[in-house]
């Protein structure tokens, strides 16, 4: 049997628990779309490699420890008014594989990462590929999150190790000296104008997607300034499409930006699952265009975000809860959420920004394997967005996965949005040049 084939589920005595889909994870299951699989790449680098047995030991016990991720797609018929997941005792195939190394072992992991997704029907729907030093970790999301997974990895660290990897206090915002922002009004909004597209490129046509990593600095940051990291990441997204769109003569148009929030606590008893819920950040054609008032643009773009954090609502807005409301058979709702997809493509976000921020855990594994010197992730990049910016940040560096639709992209378009991204991320910084 090869890595990548998998034997049968393992038999349970009894019927499994089964717990319904959420609203995230029966949306994302509708539009599955097999030349563009749903998956989230976490990609770990140690400064020694780990032992097999051990890691395979502790990666397992940590599954066991976090039972949610143990599930798999419970089968029922097209006219069943849930999806339901099956959890298990215990895995039902062995995730963790050791690679040989070679010279393009780890490139064709990360192919396979964007490509093939695990399988739903086998617990737990994630497989772990270790290549030397590489730690990388692929996630079927219509049942998993990336932090998710990450909270798991790091409970196999503290096993493997026998490291505390307790995460460290999020970050907090500086305060601002004006009262708390309403959320964004007409000024700020898009309104029901269709937004901006990222422009096509020289697509390969591959199936799947693209995907450039790169380590860049964190931006700097004046003391006491009243936005954050993540608005500087926004602004610089913002402006690398609208320069990407301008050089291919796109027309002028406002964009909106997808950002997940997530407001799950991050110890042992963090909610395993898709646990983000998004938010849409607005732009103004004028805000973008010509030579925009950097330091204005950040205050504009951390009064939304900040305002957009602060209100409560479903994951995926009152719309997406109506529809996966369990009145009609999963079949139709399958059709309607398709169609109506197809339908909103005009004025679907510009793009994903997914910051994961500062990686809350140390990932330590301890004497002989060490701790993980830079953690990539990314998000799947399926049209019509076709483009996702995902970024975490270990040790003062900014670690940038750019992923992409093989149907919009290519690699040369990759390497040219990165050169635009650091551009325009240098720009935000305290002393960063103009741009």
């Amino acid at each position: 049997m090869t890595a990548l084939q998998h034997p049968h589920p393992a038999r349970h005595e009894g019927p499994a628990p089964r717990v319904p889909f959420t609203v995230v994870d029966e949306v994302t299951r509708h539009c599955l779309e097999p030349r563009e699989p749903e998956t989230v790449h976490i990609e770990v680098h140690l400064p020694q490699r780990p032992d097999p047995d051990r890691l395979r030991a502790a990666f397992t016990e940590a599954l066991r420890r976090h039972p949610r991720i143990l599930m798999r797609e419970a089968p029922g018929p097209w006219y069943r008014r849930r999806y339901e997941w099956e959890l298990t005792r215990d895995p039902d195939t062995d995730v963790v594989t050791f690679l040989e190394p070679g010279p393009d072992v780890l490139a064709r992991a990360r192919e396979r990462a964007l490509i093939d997704a695990p399988p739903l029907a086998l617990s737990p729907p994630v497989r772990l590929e270790v290549i030397g030093r590489v730690l990388l970790l692929v996630i079927n999301h219509t049942a998993l999150d990336g932090p998710a997974c990450l909270r798991v990895l790091a409970t196999a660290a503290d096993l493997y190790g026998g490291r505390d990897n307790s995460p460290a206090t999020a970050p907090v915002r500086a305060a601002s000296p004006e009262s708390a922002p309403e959320p964004p009004g007409p000024g700020g909004g898009t309104g029901f104008a269709p937004v901006a597209r990222v422009a096509h490129g020289t697509p390969d046509g591959r199936v799947g997607n693209g995907m450039l990593i790169a380590d860049l600095p964190v931006p700097r940051r004046p003391k006491g300034a009243p936005y954050t990291v993540n608005d500087q990441l926004m602004v610089a997204t913002a402006r690398m499409i609208t320069r990407w769109n301008q050089e291919r003569g796109g027309r002028p148009r406002p964009m909106r930006i997808t950002m997940p929030v997530d407001d799950r606590t991050r110890g042992l008893d963090m909610p395993i699952g898709n646990g983000t819920r998004l938010v849409e950040v607005p732009f103004q054609v004028a805000e973008l265009e010509g030579d925009p008032d950097v330091p204005e643009l950040l205050r504009r773009t951390a009064e939304r975000t900040l305002a957009l954090k602060a209100l409560t609502r479903p994951q995926l807005g009152h719309g997406a809860a109506l529809l996966t409301a369990p009145v009609l058979p999963v079949g139709i709702r399958s059709a309607l959420t398709r169609g109506l997809r197809r339908a909103a493509a005009p004025w679907t976000s510009t793009t994903l920004l997914s910051n994961i921020g500062r990686i809350p855990y140390p990932l330590d594994f301890g004497e002989g394997t060490g701790r993980a010197t830079a953690v990539w992730f990314s998000a799947p990049a399926r049209m019509p967005r076709g483009l996702t910016v995902t970024t975490a940040s270990t040790g003062g560096r900014l670690h940038l996965a750019l992923r992409w639709s093989g149907a919009l992209l290519g690699p040369g378009d990759g390497e040219r949005l990165r050169d635009f991204f650091e551009q325009y991320l240098d720009a935000t910084s305290e002393g960063g040049g103009p741009a």
